[in-house]
């Protein structure tokens, strides 16, 4: 049985010390391998004050690995940037080197449109 409290909000108590909690939670797609991984390198600078940013979309898996892929990216740019709601976000215009870095890596990916 898990401890984990939150994941039991809204539940009521039950006495049976052989029930199983029931949550909704989907379980976190498993993470393709780098080849058959589909990705897309964008630019943007809509709603975020006029600056430019290099987006990666198409990451097929979990939130860790596609965390552990923005570090390794914002690292190699020498950047900031994030990695949230299945897409990363670099600081700047850096498609050139995040499609070289992506390749190098075994990714699959492309230059999108601008």
């Amino acid at each position: 049985m898990t401890s984990d409290w939150k994941a039991r909000l809204g539940m009521v108590y039950s006495t049976d010390p052989d029930y199983e909690y029931d949550t909704d939670a989907e379980p976190e797609p498993e993470t393709l391998a780098p080849e058959r991984q589909e990705l897309r390198v964008w630019l943007d600078r809509k709603q975020r004050g006029g600056k430019t940013v290099t987006l990666v979309r198409g990451f097929a898996g979990r939130a860790d690995d596609l965390a552990e892929l923005a570090r390794m990216l914002k690292q190699k740019c020498g950047v900031g940037g994030t990695a949230k709601e299945g897409e990363i976000v670099i600081q700047g215009d850096h498609r050139d080197r995040v499609v070289a870095i992506l390749t190098a890596a075994g990714y699959r990916c492309k230059k999108a449109g601008a």
